[in-house]
């Protein structure tokens, strides 16, 4: 009997056993474990062109950003704003400019904005911002490079739920130091980890820095298990143009040619890769800027020279991007990162260095005579260089659409977006045409963070505007929006609507007729023919939806603007057409040899 006990104890025993081995063995693993959340890193260019890397058509070397294309997916048709602190802003909130607090730039703020809500200048405090709902989940929130939505303690990165972060307060500024563009503001502003710099580190250098930092924010926190979202809003490839001498001849005499040239070429290898249909046009040549041909060797070939320093920051960029791809393949999170990549408006045509220092005898013009005195060819690049390369060049950036940075044209608002990481079931390499906008992300980041607007909660917060990218990228449909989705912009007075193939825009004179122009953009990218007059229908139902945004969003018209006077600056708009006028192509006549002849006595 006592035997009889000892065997069911036994047997029981072994039981128990056998049942905790299969726990342990075969039991579901917890959900955390299962599915470890991915990290993500947005890379945020300033000012790079549509058609600048290589794999959306681009002659520049960016062979570590086409990685990313090439296992990702590559998008044609996002857009972001026409200008940099609204797009930032609606990255980071999700919502319209025109709530969120850039209504305008805080640069351009117009008398009849100042003082209205959504209009702060500064990202305001009716919003809940992305790394704060990120960091409620249970991410790690690092930001490094460009801010530019407000300096004072309460809106600096470290205060809108950023846990790390080395950042540029300002819009712009020197790549080597702390030297900003105006009398009033002559020194750029930084924080790291919410406190105010009174120095930068040694060595310093903005792109490289800014890597460095990120890096070293990751490595810190490694091993604790949780995934991390970073924001690397880089500064480059923003004027002025410097980087490091090495990095400044890669191109020399590439771009003598001339801008029609690149575009050309630009647009050719567009159509090859699938980025543009076959048939595409140009956009027309902006009517002030000269035929290359005409341009005597010298002119072009310091033309070029501009170019050739763009291009060198934007291959610097994509090196330093490759080093923290690189680092997070040594330290096994590559795999399980999401990488999105893109510029934040068009590329920048205007002179801002005009802009800023102003006329002589100013205070302004003073400060850039002394700061950025180093106007010799042979120093662009070194401190105290300004160099900007033109509308010529960011009209090629832009291939093959129109204008640029400012305005509503696709050139200003049109960009090209590369997605790539786990969980995106679309085949590597794969291009998609779904119309997409820069507000999708905050909706599109708190799915994949298990996470979500708490407006249920909060009802006081302002809506979102964007769509989630969840079932475009998990190959179940090609695109978030119907044709009776709409999307719209304003800034600077110039302001657009896009719904379905259809763009209407209204744009200052005389880079628009201000009045309201009408473009099929799936068939027309380029702009080129305003079918207004042929479909006042279409234009009547979008000026429905125009409204509509007005009305949700409390758009007010500035009453002043940057680009008030520019119908009186430059010449009268003519169309510019290839070969005309003949009088400047025509070349030297040679008569036939064997009718030559010497005068007679």
């Amino acid at each position: 009997m006592i035997g009889e006990r000892m065997n069911r104890t036994n047997m029981t025993l072994l039981a128990v056993i056998a049942a905790t081995v299969a726990a342990l063995f075969f039991a579901p693993a917890p959900a955390q474990a299962q599915q470890k959340r991915p990290n993500i890193v947005i890379i945020l260019a300033d000012d790079m062109g549509y058609a600048d890397m290589g794999s959306f058509g681009g002659e520049i070397r960016t062979p570590n950003l086409d990685s990313l294309a090439k296992q990702g997916v590559r998008f044609t048709n996002f857009y972001t704003h026409a200008s940099c602190s609204p797009t930032r802003s609606m990255l980071l909130s999700g919502v319209d400019t025109h709530l969120n607090g850039l209504g305008n730039m805080d640069e351009w703020t117009a008398p009849n904005q100042t003082g209205v809500p959504g209009y702060e200048g500064y990202l305001n405090k009716r919003l809940a911002t992305l790394p704060q709902l990120l960091k409620g989940a249970g991410y790690h929130t690092y930001m490094v490079g460009k801010w530019h939505m407000g300096k004072a303690p309460d809106q600096i990165p470290a205060a809108r739920g950023f846990e790390r972060d080395f950042s540029l307060l300002d819009g712009a500024g020197s790549y080597w130091d702390m030297t900003n563009f105006t009398g009033a503001s002559p020194k750029s502003v930084f924080t790291e980890d919410g406190r105010y710099l009174t120095k930068l580190p040694e060595d310093y250098y903005a792109t490289k820095t800014y890597t460095d930092k990120l890096i070293s924010f990751i490595d810190a926190n490694r091993g604790d298990g949780k995934p991390f979202f970073a924001y690397v809003s880089h500064q480059a490839p923003h004027d002025p143009y410097h980087l490091p001498k090495d990095w400044r001849n890669r191109h020399v005499g590439e771009y003598d040619k001339g801008w029609d040239a690149v575009r050309q070429e630009r647009l050719k290898r567009q159509i090859e890769l699938g980025i543009m249909p076959p048939g595409t046009e140009l956009a027309e040549r902006m009517w002030f800027i000269p035929d290359p041909i005409v341009l005597a060797p010298a002119s072009r070939a310091i033309l070029g020279k501009k170019m050739e320093l763009y291009a060198g920051m934007v291959e610097n960029m994509d090196h330093h991007v490759g080093r923290l791809i690189d680092h997070l393949k040594k330290i096994g999170e590559y795999e399980n990162t999401i990488f999105i990549v893109f510029g934040d408006n068009g590329a920048e045509g205007s002179d801002l260095f005009e802009m800023i220092a102003g006329s002589p005898g100013s205070r302004d013009y003073l400060f850039a005579a002394i700061n950025w005195s180093q106007t010799h060819p042979n120093a662009w690049g070194d401190p105290g260089s300004y160099v900007g390369y033109g509308p010529m060049w960011a009209q090629a950036s832009m291939t093959p659409f129109s204008q640029y940075k400012g305005w509503m044209a696709e050139g200003g608002i049109r960009n090209a977006l590369i997605v790539s990481g786990p969980d995106i079931k679309r085949p590597a390499g794969s291009i998609n045409h779904g119309l997409m906008h820069v507000a999708d992300l905050m909706p599109t980041l708190l799915e994949v963070a298990g996470t979500s607007y708490p407006k249920a909660s909060q009802p006081d917060l302002p809506p979102l505007i964007g769509k989630s990218w969840g079932p475009m990228l998990a190959g179940k449909v090609d695109s978030v929006r119907t044709d009776q989705d709409y999307l719209a912009w304003e800034v600077f007075g110039n302001r657009a609507v896009r719904q379905g193939e259809w763009k209407l825009r209204w744009q200052i004179k005389p880079y628009g007729k201000s009045d309201w122009e009408l473009f099929n953009v799936a068939k027309d990218p380029a702009e080129r023919k305003d079918l207004a007059a042929q479909n006042p229908d279409k234009v009547k139902a979008m000026l429905v939806a125009w409204d509509d945004y007005v009305k949700a969003n409390n758009v007010i018209l500035p009453s002043r603007g940057p680009f008030e006077t520019l119908e009186n600056v430059l010449p009268q708009r003519v169309q510019v057409e290839a070969g005309f006028p003949p009088l400047i192509y025509k070349r030297q006549f040679v008569p036939p040899k064997e009718m030559l002849a010497d005068p007679k006595p």
